[in-house]
């Protein structure tokens, strides 16, 4: 389940990232908090911060892939780290201050968005050089077992810290403005001969859409690029349907929207771990039934009559979510070259959260204008029926059956092959999302992957 942390590199990388993304939590409630307080209860104003912070994945991801493909990673994680930090301290200072306002708020949070964009790709693509591809399914989910950990840890830390303050969020602010250093210091300290640094991509015209060309002739990276769209656009909204569900269903304060922020992170932590034991590629249809499940819970959640049972349900849903995330990453990452990585996860990352600008101001209307509870429900039916349309499409002329066991328990959806005729006969686009999987015709996807 840790294999990937016998890589003295990578054991360096995470303990740094623990300490950094816990403060980065405590700034998104933070942030979210602040939002609600300058703009009097406002979803739609939240939407738009939350918007603002994500737009420029749309306009720059794919130029930050470019420079992870082009440049030394470590480096360049260093800098953009760096200015990270710069960010989190210039909001901390101007809260502590009391010359805060809401355009102020906005942006720095563009700002943070325009140099997460530069980050990701580097970030993301950083983790194949310390560990290899043998350990690169693992060291993913590892990866994502420290981010959830830091999402357990940080938003219950910021709400406690926020209350403790009388409402302040400054505290929450320079916390994390000092974490970026742990990361700084961390990369500072790695063995460079131990990284395995894949061949610098030399400047030449074309580099961009050499990318958007490999995408198109590799058809399952269409479809984990679909679905990362959908889910990232619709379902995860979590930072506006959980702070609208506490302050206006529920008249909870600060301290309780951070515990229900936990909620969610204890799920999220459990997706994480279980999906440590996976060590192959995903299968296609396991992306399906991940988003799927996580789109059903998400409305379930949002049907919760008291904050008990919405705190309950949110574990489920956020274990849901990210079985999907970390299997749709360990999707892509394991299905590209080298040499592309950093610009096909710049892509995928610009569908997971490129969307984002569209998605949390409409949840953020939906909320505002129908009630929090409408919110919540909509994204979740986006993600359902999405699903449910590609996997009929997936299963067009095949006859699909569904098996329960008791013992022991699971679950096994079997596919069987398309006949010769049958395929020929199936559209352009279904062609290419059935072709996406290289996988054996009749294959089982069973709930325990």
């Amino acid at each position: 389940m840790f294999r990937a942390l016998s890589v003295h590199n990578f054991r360096l990388y995470v303990s740094a990232n623990l300490v950094s993304m816990t403060g980065t939590w405590m700034q998104r409630i933070g942030q979210d908090w602040l939002v609600l307080q300058l703009s009097g209860g406002s979803g739609t104003a939240l939407g738009v911060v939350t918007a603002l912070q994500f737009a420029p994945t749309l306009a720059l991801s794919f130029y930050g892939g470019l420079l992870a493909d082009r440049y030394d990673k470590r480096r360049m994680l260093m800098v953009t780290q760096g200015v990270l930090g710069l960010l989190a301290l210039a909001l901390a200072l101007l809260v502590a201050t009391g010359g805060i306002a809401l355009w102020q708020v906005f942006a720095l949070a563009l700002g943070l968005g325009v140099v997460s964009s530069l980050d990701t790709p580097a970030r993301q693509s950083f983790v194949s050089e310390m560990v290899g591809p043998t350990l690169l399914g693992n060291a993913v989910s590892l990866n994502s077992t420290v981010f959830n950990g830091a999402r357990l840890v940080g938003p219950a830390v910021a709400g406690g810290v926020i209350a403790a303050s009388g409402g302040n969020t400054a505290p929450a602010f320079f916390v994390n403005a000092a974490s970026f250093a742990a990361t700084i210091v961390a990369l500072a300290l790695m063995r460079d001969a131990e990284l395995q640094h894949s061949v610098p991509v030399a400047r030449a015209r074309g580099q961009l859409r050499a990318a958007l060309t490999y995408t198109r002739a590799h058809p399952d990276l269409q479809l984990a690029m679909l679905l990362a769209f959908v889910v990232g656009t619709f379902g995860f909204n979590s930072q506006i349907t959980i702070a609208l569900m506490a302050r206006e269903v529920f008249g909870l304060g600060a301290g309780a929207f951070g515990l229900l922020s936990t909620a969610f992170a204890v799920g999220s932590l459990s997706g994480a771990l279980l999906s440590t034991r996976r060590d192959a590629r995903p299968l296609q249809r396991f992306l399906l039934l991940a988003a799927l499940a996580f789109g059903v819970l998400t409305v379930v959640s949002g049907l919760m009559p008291t904050q008990w049972s919405y705190a309950l349900l949110l574990v489920p849903c956020g274990a849901a979510g990210l079985v999907f995330s970390v299997a749709c990453n360990s999707f892509v990452q394991l299905g590209v070259e080298p040499q592309m990585r950093g610009r096909i996860l710049a892509l995928y990352f610009m569908c997971f959260m490129g969307g984002t600008p569209v998605g949390a101001p409409l949840i953020g209307w939906v909320s505002q204008h129908l009630g929090a509870r409408w919110g919540l429900v909509s994204s979740g039916l986006v993600v359902v029926v999405v699903a449910v349309v590609v996997g009929a499409v997936l299963s067009r002329g095949r006859h699909v059956r569904l098996e329960t066991h008791v013992a022991p328990p699971s679950v096994r959806l079997h596919v069987d092959a398309l006949p010769v005729a049958a395929v020929a006969a199936v559209p352009t686009v279904g062609a290419a999302v059935e072709e996406a999987g290289a996988e054996a015709p009749g294959a089982e996807v069973t709930s325990r992957r």
